[in-house]
């Protein structure tokens, strides 16, 4: 299972948090594709070799420079957040790679990434990439209210996490607004970036909305609970799937993590920040998250723990009982 991220700026510690929170929960061997700046590669490298051999032989990773194959590679650097338009290079770049799910670096994974993986195996014969709604309720939703360009759906799609059959994106011809015929996504991206950039206000998120409301059958829509932003609880709870499955993927976009307006959030990032791989999961966790909650109930998040909880336990319990199988059958074979 191939996982990409871009990291600028002082985006190192919260990258590794995400990747920590994938090798904690997956189940198969995972290959990290990190695009960084140069003055953060070593210490990616330091970081990672650090981390406890259980856990090191769970992956494989490659540092990558930022690159951009097509047009002006300031101008793409500097669009939105720093370097995230690097997404939108994966396929080119990333020649030998089949399938791949791109992460914002505010993101935290609840569940093993295997589970969203298998979306792969969901997507028809014209889809290509699956994201997630950007709201559920188009009344309250940003692109409903104030996008200036073309975006799919209803309500938009939130490109922080977003899975890809590249080869599907390399080998396709999209339809689009500036020719009537197809482009390749390469020749896509500046042409469409030089009609709209007077238009766009997240970025390469932007761009990927036009993409797919000319080209609405080559996305997948996964359940919000896969993509779950302080937008589905600040304003009340707005995603069922959350509230019956519990939150599978957080995404900590709008800084969450680093100041005090959601709580919530902030104490699942700490607690998976600041757990030693080789303690208890649950004593070192799963408890210390509970007691944190308890000082987030002033919040319309902080009033549903239970949509945090839920998955994570489950989780839990299952790489609980995973050791105890791999244990006892070690123990059995002696």
């Amino acid at each position: 299972m191939h996982l990409a991220v871009v990291a600028c700026g002082e985006r190192l510690e919260e990258t590794l948090i995400m990747l920590k929170s994938a090798v904690l929960f997956s189940n198969r061997k995972l290959k990290f594709h990190i695009f960084a700046e140069d003055s953060l590669k070593p210490e990616f490298e330091r970081k990672l070799q650090e981390w406890p051999p259980s856990y090191t032989k769970k992956f494989e990773y490659h540092v990558y420079p930022i690159s951009f194959s097509v047009g002006n590679a300031q101008e793409w650097k500097k669009l939105f957040k720093p370097c995230a338009a690097q997404r939108l290079f994966l396929p080119m770049i990333l020649k030998d790679v089949d399938s791949l799910l791109y992460v914002d670096t505010d993101v935290l994974f609840l569940r093993p990434i295997d589970d969203l993986w298998g979306f792969l195996k969901a997507f028809n014969s014209t889809q290509l990439a699956a994201m997630a709604p950007e709201h559920e309720i188009p009344k309250i939703g940003w692109y409903s209210r104030f996008a200036r360009h073309p975006y799919y759906g209803t309500t938009g799609v939130n490109s922080g996490v977003m899975l890809m059959n590249l080869t599907r994106i390399r080998n396709a011809q999209f339809k689009n607004s500036m020719i009537p015929t197809g482009l390749a996504w390469e020749e896509m991206l500046y042409p469409l970036y030089q009609k709209y950039k007077n238009y766009i206000t997240w970025g390469d998120q932007d761009l990927l909305n036009i993409i797919f409301s000319f080209n609405p059958e080559c996305l997948y829509l996964f359940p919000c609970q896969w993509n779950y932003r302080p937008d589905h609880c600040m304003y009340g709870s707005n995603c069922r799937g959350a509230e019956e499955e519990g939150i599978s993927i957080l995404h900590g976009n709008r800084g969450v993590y680093h100041d005090d307006k959601q709580p919530t959030f902030k104490a699942l990032y700490e607690v998976i920040r600041d757990f030693s791989f080789e303690d208890n999961l649950f004593q070192s966790m799963y408890y210390p998250l509970q007691t944190k909650f308890l000082d987030t109930v002033h919040t319309l998040c902080g009033r549903i723990p239970q949509v945090f909880l839920k998955q994570i336990e489950r989780t839990m319990k299952k790489v609980y009982e995973n050791r105890v199988i791999v244990n006892v059958g070690a123990n059995f074979r002696l």
